[in-house]
């Protein structure tokens, strides 16, 4: 499945909207820091795909998981858009001019404390990635339309500071993708149309 790509675009909030938001379980029991990610569709000859990193073992947020390229807002970025952009050049290497915004998903509130804006962005190859060892220890892509269909999409729960907390969960092979990034990507298939949340 190749997703129409003006569909796509028209799925998508034109401008981030701060009152229009997906929580998680948790996400309003704290103040929440501000960050944005790069939700990088990559335009592969007769398929799509998603661009995701392993973040490194060591890290004090998120150790260890599938994550967008993305971090948070620094005093000097100028939009969620120029976050996303600054954040994926650094952790990543990929070029801003490989990349084409087409919008934004909802805010995204993790029980982890932030509020993400997710930037959603077509990359076209070819391109050189040059990750950064302190932070990502791979890059990877899974298909777009793996991750969209919500047969793919699992219900999971753990114990997090002291509440049963539930979240989705889409594994890929050896990759457990879950948590916010799970959440965002499910919220793109509820734009789409491809869900129906109640």
């Amino acid at each position: 499945m190749m997703l129409d790509l003006e569909h796509l675009r028209a799925s998508l909030l034109s401008e981030p909207l701060t009152g229009h938001f997906v929580q998680e379980d948790g996400a309003e029991e704290q103040s929440l820091t501000p960050a944005a990610v790069l939700f990088p569709i990559v335009l592969r000859e007769g398929e799509q795909t998603v661009l995701l990193t392993q973040r490194t073992a060591h890290l004090r947020d998120h150790a260890g998981q599938i994550s967008f390229p993305g971090g948070r807002v620094e005093a000097d970025d100028l939009s969620p858009s120029h976050t996303a952009l600054r954040e994926t050049e650094e952790e990543i290497g990929l070029s801003r001019e490989r990349i084409e915004i087409l919008g934004f998903l909802p805010e995204y509130r993790t029980g982890t404390g932030f509020r993400v804006t997710p930037v959603v962005g077509l990359v076209q190859p070819p391109f050189n990635l040059m990750p950064d060892p302190f932070e990502v220890a791979e890059v990877f892509e899974v298909p777009l339309a793996f991750l969209l269909d919500p047969a793919n999409h699992q219900q999971h729960s753990l114990h997090y500071r002291g509440a049963l907390r539930n979240y989705f969960a889409m594994p890929y092979g050896d990759y457990f993708i879950w948590g916010a990034t799970a959440g965002m990507i499910r919220s793109l298939s509820e734009r789409l149309g491809l869900l129906h949340v109640a």
